[in-house]
């Protein structure tokens, strides 16, 4: 079961939903050229799943893909019978650090190339949640270095990332969900905000935020992720 946002937590998810939204405004305006060299997946080319989940967990919530994260993989397992899946948690901190969202879109973005090279008729589903979903924003949006992002997803990344998916948003609060903002991945994601959700609308229940498989959210965002595949 999720539990309820305490009032500590809701000041701070306020306070980190603003913190992200800045870091992705200075996204689109600066560029550096620091080189980064993607991470080798440990899979061999011959173990090449047909789909990877890439999913960035929400705000503390412990190492690995998150609930959100499970329940989108195993909608997608159920969905996808004749298809192998297999899942990539996304390695950041997902503290209330909120500036840590660039380590995970380098490590996000590393992943996402470094599978694409080794396994390119895999089909990749990216894929976030709250914060997770921050990282999915700038990876999606940002062609360019900057503010510790250092690994910026070459256009051609487009023929190996068939779907992506996003729940409870911080820019969509702001007006500017990732269907919107990116003009490359926008067409083929699905960005899902549940009814109230104040970190992605202007929403006032908390308590939404944390009720996304619930909802129904997860499984339409897998049917959609399945169905680009």
């Amino acid at each position: 079961m999720f539990r309820s946002f305490s009032a500590a937590e809701v000041t701070r998810v306020r306070r980190g939903a603003r913190m992200v939204s800045a870091v992705l405004a200075i996204m689109f305006t600066l560029s550096v050229t620091t080189a980064f060299t993607p991470a080798t997946p440990t899979a061999s080319a011959a173990d090449c799943p047909d789909i990877e989940v890439v999913f960035a967990r929400g705000t503390d919530e412990p190492p690995g893909i998150g609930k959100v994260g499970q329940a989108l993989v195993d909608s997608i397992k159920t969905l996808a019978k004749k298809k192998s899946v297999r899942s990539y948690a996304v390695v950041y901190p997902a503290s209330w650090d909120f500036l840590g969202v660039v380590d995970g879109a380098n490590d996000a973005s590393a992943r996402v190339q470094a599978t694409a090279a080794k396994c390119p008729k895999t089909r990749i589903v990216l894929g976030g949640y709250s914060q997770g979903a921050a990282v999915v924003d700038v990876i999606t949006t940002s062609p360019i270095a900057g503010v510790g992002f250092k690994s910026p997803m070459p256009p051609a990344m487009t023929n190996h990332v068939a779907a992506v998916t996003v729940f409870g948003n911080p820019s969509a609060r702001v007006g500017q969900p990732l269907t919107t903002l990116s003009p490359l991945y926008g067409a083929r994601t699905a960005d899902m905000c549940n009814t109230n959700d104040p970190i992605c609308s202007l929403g006032k229940d908390f308590n939404s935020h944390v009720r996304y498989p619930e909802s129904g959210l997860v499984k339409r965002a897998a049917q959609w992720a399945v169905d680009h595949v």
